[in-house]
């Protein structure tokens, strides 16, 4: 799936060229709080080819978000992780700071959730968020995850919720 629209976004698999809008987002201290840090340009390029990779194999990954006029609000996706041992599917999204507080987070999240009930087989999604991360915390709630218990995920404590089918 190359692309999907919300209401008011526009959805299209990441690519080289989204570099210059990841180093942008990533360098935002406020935006990469809960991210591990803020990211050098150097490591949000090896970040975009990890993810590009992951389109490789699995068909799926990370998709940059836009506005209906072409506008750069973030990235958002399905990705598999780690999670301590453990294979997932994770939902992930990170929006630009002028994003915040509009309910774009909700309004993917729920895209991203249809997107793995109808066209991937895996039998739950988790979300994991900084144990901090209140906003994305609400996300998850809003979209049906249930809270399952705290881990370390990259090194951070987090707060893992999941779905089920």
């Amino acid at each position: 799936m190359e692309a999907f629209d919300t209401a008011r976004l526009k959805a299209t698999r990441l690519k080289p060229e989204d570099l210059d809008d990841l180093v942008r987002l990533h360098l935002d201290p406020e935006v990469s709080r809960f991210l591990g840090g803020v990211r050098s340009p150097e490591s949000t390029a090896a970040y975009l080819d990890t993810n590009l990779r992951h389109w490789t194999e699995y068909g799926f990954g990370l998709w940059t978000l836009r506005t209906l006029n072409g506008s750069f609000v973030g990235r958002a996706g399905l990705r598999y992780i780690d999670l301590e041992g453990e294979r997932d599917l994770e939902i992930a999204y990170t929006l630009d700071k002028p994003a915040w507080g509009q309910g774009l987070a909700s309004e993917v999240a729920g895209a991203l959730v249809e997107i793995w009930k109808t066209r991937l087989a895996d039998p739950s999604l988790v979300g994991v968020a900084d144990l901090d991360n209140t906003a994305s915390q609400g996300v998850l709630h809003k979209t049906g995850f249930a809270y399952e218990r705290d881990a370390v995920f990259d090194g951070i404590d987090v707060a893992v919720f999941r779905q089920t089918r």
